[in-house]
């Protein structure tokens, strides 16, 4: 599957702790990574610099959806879920 371009869902709704540039200490969930464009695109796609979790991450219909509200939803319903006790 491949990302809709400009969804952007998985550069807001997750928290990150590896440090991105721009964001030493990471992003905190919901916010969007300063790394992302006016078009929804991720300035670091295809870079070394670019967080390992970030490029690990697939697109699949199951985290997308199809729309940007249900991949959304989606997210923040994983960084709930996945949150320590």
């Amino acid at each position: 599957m491949n990302c809709r371009q400009g969804c952007a869902a998985c550069c807001i709704a997750p928290s990150i702790s590896s440090p991105i540039v721009g964001m030493p200490q990471g992003k905190p969930a919901g916010v969007p990574c300063v790394q992302l464009d006016e078009r929804g695109l991720c300035r670091l796609f295809g870079e070394s610099s670019r967080p390992a979790v970030c490029s690990g991450l697939q697109p699949s219909f199951e985290m997308c959806g199809e729309t940007r509200g249900q991949a959304m939803a989606f997210l923040q319903r994983l960084e709930i879920d996945t949150q320590p006790s």
